[in-house]
């Protein structure tokens, strides 16, 4: 392998976002997180405050806003990721609202991010822009209004659409964003060498649930 085990787990938010998701498998999440030391555990809002309680600071909560669909309006949104924070969430993950930028409203998605990034504070925001439903043109121009909009990573996916990350697009966002925010590869990431290449890449953050299983016991797992 290219990198440590040790490594790539500490690029990874440790991911558990089904719907139907209980206390128990979360608590499972957060116990394989610390053991492994991954970068976060990824999580719905509805648990935040309980997995923070349970992590005692051993690894921080990152939470999902606005999720999957990115299409409510920007108050809610900000409202969703206050709360998340009060309940201790160190990081957020926000989807864009996807038919804004199709209808070329830019200044309204740099808005929509930036207040999200108001309600955060100086907690760590990611941005989804959903990749597999956008063409190169957007994803460009959403290489220039993530990290305009204050925010901390673009994220290529939710993984609950019709696409996860691709090798393309985080080559993409390396070329386009310049360093002016960090990037993180999320959806469908299966195989050691999606790991090792996607960091080659620029990655600097995955998404996954798959990768604690994959670089402890050699097996794949499902899922996000």
């Amino acid at each position: 392998m290219k990198y440590t085990k040790e490594y790539m787990l500490s690029k990874v938010d440790h991911t558990l976002l089904k719907p139907e998701a209980t206390w128990p498998q979360i608590q499972t999440l957060c116990d394989e997180a610390i053991a492994n030391h991954c970068a976060s555990v990824c999580i719905n809002t509805c648990y935040v405050k309980q997995a923070v309680e349970y992590m005692a600071g051993r690894v921080p909560v990152c939470c999902v806003v606005g999720f999957p669909l990115g299409a409510m309006d920007t108050r809610s949104k900000a409202f969703e990721a206050k709360t998340a924070v009060e309940n201790g969430a160190s990081e957020v993950d926000m989807v864009i609202n996807i038919g804004w930028l199709k209808n070329k409203q830019y200044d309204d998605v740099r808005a929509d991010i930036a207040a999200v990034k108001a309600a955060v504070g100086d907690k760590v925001l990611k941005v989804i822009i959903e990749t597999c439903l956008l063409t190169d043109e957007e994803k460009i121009k959403m290489c220039d209004i993530v990290p305009e909009a204050g925010a901390d990573f673009i994220k290529t996916s939710t993984g609950f659409s019709t696409g996860g990350a691709t090798f393309h697009d985080v080559e993409l966002f390396a070329e386009h964003v310049k360093g002016r925010c960090k990037i993180k590869a999320a959806g469908g990431i299966s195989t050691v060498e999606d790991i090792e290449k996607f960091l080659d890449l620029g990655a600097d953050r995955l998404g996954t649930s798959r990768a604690v299983k994959l670089l402890t016991t050699g097996e794949s797992g499902s899922g996000y």
